[in-house]
This record gives structure tokens, C-alpha cells and sequence, in this order.
């Protein structure tokens, strides 16, 4: 597998002004343009599954084939990563696999040299509905009050959660991570449960202290929170746990608590909006017409169990100075591998990159056989993890091969650049921080496709089977 991160300085033609400082000899220059293009294919029949392959430019192009153009000229958002949501259950499944075993897994999973590079993790802020049991950092007994959080505690994300997160960082200690909370603790809510209910107004400023505490408690742990999404599906309180927060509640909470307390505290962390389905983008619009709670955001964090991806990009248009980040889609048990690998590459991989999003992150890195754990009354069954865990076996599901399709190649800092549309072939380019080019490429037809990447004046010509997506790296 090719190092990309390796190459000290590459002297691509197609990106000359990237390498002014490169000089190479003639031989150099003979051997440069003889140079192949890497591809990695995954199909949907699954004969091949990030099968990488070296093909030649090409001397002779059929001009008759769809052409893809690529622009590296025509930039626009950088990206932050490709990965999962670390749920405290996969954290679970991983932490009681043999020291080995789990060495070989999460190398796999987080090192681009011996794997699929995984950049870009989601964590639950206290339990979501895949833990063993729904918990927050500050349960009290009823009657109880703490309102300076002195019994405030990481508690059960020190059994398997923290550890785990530190084996990963010391694979990869580049890897950016979000946290969401899927619940208040209950005694801050009007309905005094784990599930559903709002936020009582009397509490915004006692869970903004809340807030800051676990990013600054992770932090001495030796984990830093990149980004911190205010709720997770503040519109579903059906689920267990969750919160009702409207756009409204939010932004207040934003503006007079959340963002003044992390201001106060000199943190870093990135606030980000909203976090649920596209059908409402103007939820997160609303909140940022807002100049007050404005000033505190980085931008919106999107699903996709309802509306089309292209909403995001109204978000976007109305407001182009704040970022965008896709961070949730499940793959319901057992999978369709070919119908997941073709919906989720189109709509994710390929859709919400081309509508601005930095992440793309697929639900659940972990379940065991039996899609556990969850919790009840509430908690998804049927949520199959990138990889199931039985003891030490583990098995590679569709979301593991969507993400390693993009996260192996296009790496943190990468730049998405324009390309054209042809006809059934939905495409994505990128160029990373050291040049090279990335091309993911869908045949969405039923049919075998032919067709022509141009990359300024080198072509390839390549083929994809029906469902089949390639990963070009030049």
C-alpha cells in the first residue's frame, strides 16, 4: 500500500505552483511521466474490496467516453476527516478482545500505512442508545442537587471509552475528535428521564458548566475535543436518551451560556449546530441569523434519515463563512452490501462532500453478533457496526469498506477540488496537503461503464462494473 504522507516532495505536472521549490533532472522528469495511478476498487458483488491496482496514464483515449475533468484550481472546503462514532458499546466490544487482537484491529482501522486511515472519531458525551445502559457524568439521587458540579464524573467512560481512545491515539495521535451528548442529566430536565423532555431554563447555565467540565476532564485525560455539537437529533426525543431542543432553545443556550462559558474558559473546542436530519436546514439558518449566538459557532452538523444532501448546501449559501460537517447515517442488520455501498457512497462519500461537509462519519464503529448493546426503550437493535466483534473474530461490514474508500487516501488537511458530472458516474475530487490527486468515482448505472479522467493534459481511461466504486490517487 502506498505511503502517501511519505513523500517528501512530489513534482506532479498537473501541480506545478504547488512544487516551485522541486528541480528535478531530466531522468526525473522521464521517469515522472512514466509514472502509474494507483486505484482501489471495492464492487459490488464483493469480489474485489479495496483491492488496490497500478494502471498506466494513457498514451491513446477514446474521445467518444465520458470525461471526467479535473480542476485542482477551483478549491474549496478542506477536510477534517473520514470515520465513525465510537459508541461506548464499541468501545466495550474492543476494550475485552485480547491485547493482541485488538492491537491488529485498531491499527487497521486508524494507520493509513497499515490500513484504512480512519481520521475523524464521534463520541457519545454520557451514553447513547448503544451502551450497556444510559448514564451521565453527574447522576444524583432524587432530591439531590449539585449545582457547582463538585460530584462531577467521568465515571463509566474510564472502564472502556478513555482507554481505548488512548491505545487509538497512540496509533494515530493526529485523529480528530467530536463529542455529543444524547442527554442532559435527568434532574437538569423538566421531565426528570433519560428520554425526551427539554432543558430547564433555570439549569442552561449549570449544563454549560457541565460542558466545559468533560472537555476540560478529557483534557486531562490527554484527550482533546476538537468539536462539540450542542445536541445530538435535538428534533427526535423519542429515543433513549435524547433531548427536545428546538432551534430557539438553542440558540439561547448558545449565546447567554454555552459560548459565554467557553469563552470565559479559553477553550478551543468548535460549538456546532443543530446535528440531525436535512430535511430542516432551517434550523441551523435560524440560529445563525442570530448575531449573538453566531459569534460562537463554527458551523452545522447534518444527518441524513430524511431530506436530500443538497440541503446542506443552502446552509452554505446563506451562510459561507461557517463549516459544515456531516456526522451520523446508520446501516440497518444484516446489510445489503450492494445497495449500501452504492446509497452511501452517492448520497456520503460523494454528495456531502460535494455539499461542503469536512466529515463524513458513519454511525456505530462496533456491535457485537447481535447488534448489542443498546439500551431499552429506545435504543436501535438493528444498528449494524462497521465491524462486528464476536470475542476476538472480527468481520468487515459495508460502512467499514464506504469510509476506507475515501479515508485511506484523502487525508486531513486535503482540499476538495472541481470536477465535472458525466451521466451515472457520481464523482468527489480532492488534493492532499503533499499534492497528489484523489478521484472517488461511482458507477451508478446497472450497466458496466467506460469512461475518461483528464487531469490537465494526462487522461486515464478506466472501466467500472454496475455498483462499483474506484478510488483514483495521481
Amino acid at each position: 500500500m502506498r505511503n502517501l504522507a511519505s513523500k517528501a516532495c512530489l513534482c506532479l505536472s498537473v501541480a506545478a505552483s504547488f512544487f516551485s521549490a522541486c528541480q528535478p533532472g531530466k531522468a526525473e522528469k522521464e521517469e515522472e511521466q512514466k509514472r502509474d495511478v494507483l486505484v482501489m476498487r471495492t464492487t459490488a458483488n464483493e469480489t474485489k474490496k479495496i483491492n488496490e491496482e497500478q494502471v498506466p496514464f494513457s498514451d491513446k483515449i477514446s474521445e467518444s467516453l465520458p470525461i471526467i475533468t479535473i480542476k485542482p484550481d477551483s478549491t474549496f472546503q478542506e477536510m477534517d476527516g473520514f470515520g465513525f462514532t465510537l459508541t461506548g458499546g464499541s468501545a466495550m466490544h474492543l476494550a475485552q478482545m485480547d491485547t493482541e487482537s485488538r492491537k491488529q484491529i485498531l491499527e487497521e482501522l486508524f494507520s493509513a500505512e497499515k490500513g484504512i486511515g480512519v481520521s475523524y472519531l464521534r463520541l457519545s458525551l454520557g451514553a447513547s442508545d448503544l451502551d450497556e445502559h444510559v448514564f451521565s457524568y453527574h447522576d444524583l439521587k432524587e432530591g439531590e442537587s449539585d449545582p457547582n458540579l463538585d460530584q462531577f464524573d467521568l465515571g463509566y467512560d474510564k472502564k472502556y471509552l478513555i482507554p481505548v481512545l488512548k491505545e487509538i491515539l497512540g496509533i494515530y495521535p493526529d485523529l480528530k475528535l467530536m463529542a455529543s451528548p444524547w442527554s442532559p442529566p435527568v434532574w437538569m430536565k423538566d421531565n426528570n428521564d433519560t428520554r425526551g423532555g427539554s432543558l430547564l431554563e433555570e439549569n442552561y447555565p449549570v449544563y454549560a458548566n457541565y460542558l466545559v467540565k468533560y472537555i476540560q476532564e478529557m483534557d486531562n485525560e490527554g484527550i482533546t475535543i476538537d468539536a462539540l455539537t450542542v445536541q445530538n437529533e435535538p428534533l427526535h426525543p423519542g429515543n433513549n436518551p435524547s433531548l427536545l431542543m428546538p432551534a430557539e432553545a438553542q440558540a439561547e443556550f448558545i449565546k447567554n451560556h454555552l459560548g459565554p462559558a467557553f469563552e470565559k474558559e479559553g477553550l478551543a473546542t468548535k460549538i456546532i449546530i443543530y446535528d440531525h436530519n436535512a430535511d430542516r436546514p432551517d434550523y441551523p439558518i435560524s440560529i445563525l441569523d442570530d448575531p449573538e449566538a453566531n459569534k460562537y459557532i463554527d458551523g452545522s452538523a447534518f444527518h441524513l434519515y430524511g431530506g436530500e444532501i443538497e440541503a446542506l448546501s443552502e446552509v452554505h449559501a446563506a451562510h459561507p463563512d461557517k463549516n459544515l460537517y456531516f456526522t451520523e447515517q446508520w446501516i440497518g442488520a444484516p446489510g445489503d452490501f450492494p445497495e449500501n455501498l452504492q446509497w452511501h457512497t452517492r448520497e456520503l462519500i460523494i454528495g456531502a462532500t460535494r455539499n461542503w461537509c469536512k466529515t463524513v462519519l458513519e454511525w456505530n464503529l462496533a456491535a457485537d453478533e447481535n447488534e448489542k448493546p443498546h439500551t431499552d426503550r429506545g435504543g436501535c437493535d438493528r444498528c449494524l457496526g462497521a465491524i462486528t466483534i464476536e470475542g476476538n473474530k472480527v468481520t468487515r461490514n459495508p460502512a467499514y469498506y464506504i469510509i476506507a474508500q475515501a479515508s485511506k487516501y484523502v487525508r486531513p488537511g486535503a482540499r476538495r477540488i472541481a470536477s465535472n458530472l458525466p451521466e451515472q458516474l457520481p464523482n468527489v475530487a480532492f488534493q492532499n496537503i503533499d499534492g497528489s490527486i484523489v478521484v472517488i468515482v461511482l458507477n451508478d448505472g446497472k450497466e458496466s461503464k467506460q469512461f475518461n479522467i483528464s487531469l490537465a493534459k494526462e487522461m486515464i481511461q478506466s472501466s467500472l462494473q454496475a455498483g462499483e466504486v474506484a478510488t483514483f490517487v495521481m
